[in-house]
């Protein structure tokens, strides 16, 4: 298995995290009062944006040449870390 195949391999892993994190919070946000139910699933569909953009440049890394891909690691990266930090604030808040 290549270097590229590896990466790619970890960081699908990692959207099936995050969709379990997303699920675990619709669920919590499904038991919240009317008003800071909005405010919850209006920050579920940011998340959801979020990992779907990341979803989107791993699908361009996976697709890329075995010597593009080095390219694209840094802006797959960028999107990961943003989605990261943003379901783990997200979880933090609705607790």
């Amino acid at each position: 298995m290549s270097m590229k195949d590896t990466y790619v391999k970890k960081l699908r892993a990692k959207l099936d995290e995050w969709n379990a994190e997303i699920d675990k919070l619709k669920a919590k946000a499904d038991y919240k009062e009317a008003g800071a139910q909005q405010e919850y699933y209006k920050q579920i569909d940011e998340l959801k944006a979020m990992r779907e953009d990341a979803r989107k440049k791993l699908d361009e890394l996976s697709d890329a040449g075995d010597d593009a891909w080095e390219d694209l690691k840094a802006g797959v990266e960028n999107a990961w870390d943003s989605v990261s930090n943003s379901i783990k604030s997200a979880t933090s808040r609705f607790k």
